[in-house]
């Protein structure tokens, strides 16, 4: 992990996560994220887009299943991504090269939106989301967890 390099991607998505399971279980979800910058174009002193670069990406096991169940097409996003490139050849014989982005970590653009987070509880996840036990005392009690109703906005 000492020498990946990761982007960040901000933008939004194409459409709706793919969300399917390989042979052995392992959770991806697919999709595209649609991102364009606006630049100041002084000569007609507005506001232009500029063209959109489509990222693939891929979300695997329990942040497959997150990602299918929170976010939706339209929705504006920042993810960050490691990039991996594959070749392969098409039923014709030309060889290709698509880069794709692996996501690390993804979430709603708060610049547009506001969001309501909530613990995801998977059967197989611990309570810090690896499959651990996040107390101290190793009663499974969540440290960070909040009564409910005490007003700082998570649940």
């Amino acid at each position: 992990m000492a020498n990946e390099q990761f982007i960040t991607i901000r933008g939004r998505l194409t459409g709706p996560p793919e969300l399917r399971f390989t042979p052995s279980g392992a959770a991806v979800a697919n999709f595209t994220i649609a991102a364009n910058a606006r630049q100041f174009d002084k000569q007609s002193n507005e506001w232009k887009d500029k063209e959109a670069i489509f990222w693939r990406c891929s979300a695997w096991k329990e942040m497959a299943e997150n990602v299918s169940e929170s976010l939706d097409k339209g929705m504006a996003v920042i993810a960050l991504a490691e990039l991996e490139s594959r070749s392969y050849e098409t039923t014709s014989g030309e060889k290709r090269t698509v880069t794709e982005a692996r996501i690390e970590s993804i979430g709603p653009d708060l610049r547009w939106v506001s969001a309501q987070v909530n613990r995801a509880q998977r059967q197989g996840i611990g309570n810090d989301g690896f499959g651990g036990n996040t107390s101290q005392n190793g009663d499974g009690a969540d440290p960070w967890g909040a009564p409910a109703n005490t007003g700082n906005g998570w649940t």
